[in-house]
């Protein structure tokens, strides 16, 4: 970063002292200009004056005095009369001059051109007699490239020096700059005083610093819920094995035993393999190919192999709608569905109902899920998607729920571009709708 800074730095000194070279260059060369032509015209005055008082004669002394400026009459018609050190006869007509014509046109004209016969550029004004003849008068000028070589040791002269400067000052500079980032507390961002422009940077990390804490925290708690919901069964199946291996079990209480131990392995299998589920959400890790899934067909299905369980607790269970396609993963999608029908049926009171729609509407393609169960406190209604999260962890072990079903549905739906609405009430029911985009 020093090393870009002192470039950048250096970069626009050298670029500032070029920009300041050709705008020197050319306010010299300007204001060279403006001279040349204040000289010319006063010495144009001059040589008129002169030449009103002693007419033609004036031109005879011309030639005995210096010709640092170059003196041309001209007629009317554009014929040399006198041109101080060049032969009049020799020399073209100069009715097609710039400054000719002006000065026929307007009493007095100027131009600078490359001259043919002194083989350099002149500066030109031109001035009009009385009898309609031109007095003209000329002197050799640099051109912008003379003037920019004449300046160009004293530029280099002085980049040298201002290079030398910048370098020292942006080392300094650079090291003042770069302090307050060096000593940044990146644990408690917001609490540096720096530069105002920073503050955008700094709200992003004290916002990923959040981030990282809430999974980590999520990581925790996750591990310890795991950690429990294992331990539980193992124990159980551990203690009842013990049992009966210690030969303490009757044998008309052994089928009793082994269908506990039945239980709590179906449930620990059942958990490992929600988390297994999670997890490769979680990482994107699902190989599965998209396909065109009928939810309506899908939903039938799903209410099918539940139906065993909702007759168990006496609920009855409603699928209407239309079939709607949607591309996407089947496994995914019937776990999702299915999540959310097993909590209907599992959460719901004596005789209950289930009701469920499927169809498409303006926002999308819908899965509803209705319920007339116990409903969920508000509360609690924000945290319900969350890993091992239970509302009612007595009833939970009831029902025999892992706690992971909500967050598998949560994962999926943002597989698929889904939203999730979830609306209800302590003691009157539940529903939730998926709003699938695909």
């Amino acid at each position: 970063m020093r090393n870009r800074i002192q470039k950048s730095m250096i970069f626009v000194v050298t670029m500032s002292l070029l920009i300041s070279y050709i705008l020197v260059t050319l306010v010299i060369y300007r204001q060279a200009l403006d001279i040349r032509r204040s000289e010319l015209v006063q010495e144009a005055e001059y040589i008129r004056a002169a030449i009103d008082i002693s007419g033609e004669e004036y031109f005879g002394t011309m030639d005995k005095v210096s010709r640092r400026t170059r003196v041309t009459w001209i007629d009317k018609d554009g014929k040399v009369l006198y041109d101080t050190g060049n032969d009049q006869e020799t020399l073209a007509n100069h009715k097609s001059r710039k400054e000719f014509k002006e000065a026929l046109a307007n009493g007095s004209g100027q131009d600078i051109r490359m001259s043919d016969s002194k083989g350099q550029e002149m500066y030109y004004y031109a001035l009009k007699m009385d009898d309609s003849s031109v007095l003209r008068v000329s002197r050799g000028m640099d051109t912008v490239w003379n003037t920019a070589f004449m300046i160009l040791p004293y530029m280099i002269a002085i980049g040298v020096m201002m290079g030398c400067v910048a370098w020292f000052m942006t080392r300094h500079q650079v090291k003042r700059l770069i302090a307050p980032i060096n000593n940044l507390d990146l644990e408690e961002p917001l609490e540096n005083d720096v530069y105002e422009e920073l503050h955008p940077l700094l709200e992003r990390i004290d916002r990923q610093n959040k981030e990282k804490a809430a999974i980590e925290q999520m990581r925790r708690e996750f591990s310890a819920n795991v950690s429990h919901e294992l331990k539980t069964p193992l124990t159980s199946i551990s203690g009842y094995a013990e049992i009966m291996m210690n030969g303490l079990v009757k044998s008309e209480d052994m089928q009793g035993f082994s269908e506990r131990i039945y239980k709590e392995a179906s449930r620990m299998i059942t958990l490992v393999g929600d988390i297994i589920k999670l997890s490769k959400l979680d990482e994107g890790s699902v190989e599965l190919e998209k396909e065109n899934v009928d939810l309506y067909q899908m939903t039938r299905e799903i209410v099918s192999r539940l139906a065993l369980q909702a007759e168990k607790h006496r609920i009855q269970v409603e699928v209407v709608g239309e079939h709607v396609e949607c591309f996407g993963i089947r496994q995914i999608l019937d776990e999702m569905i299915y999540n959310i029908c097993e909590n209907a049926i599992k959460y719901n009171k004596e005789n209950g109902k289930v009701n469920i729609w499927v169809g498409n509407t303006l926002n999308g393609k819908k899965v509803i899920v209705q319920d007339t169960g116990i409903g969920i406190p508000k509360e609690h209604q924000e945290r319900i998607f969350e890993r091992f999260y239970r509302v009612d962890k007595s009833h939970s072990r009831e029902t025999g729920g892992t706690g992971l079903g909500l967050s598998i549905v949560k994962h999926g739906a943002l597989l698929h571009n889904a939203e999730i609405h979830v609306e209800s009430e302590e003691g009157k029911g539940t529903k939730m709708e998926l709003i699938f985009h695909c």
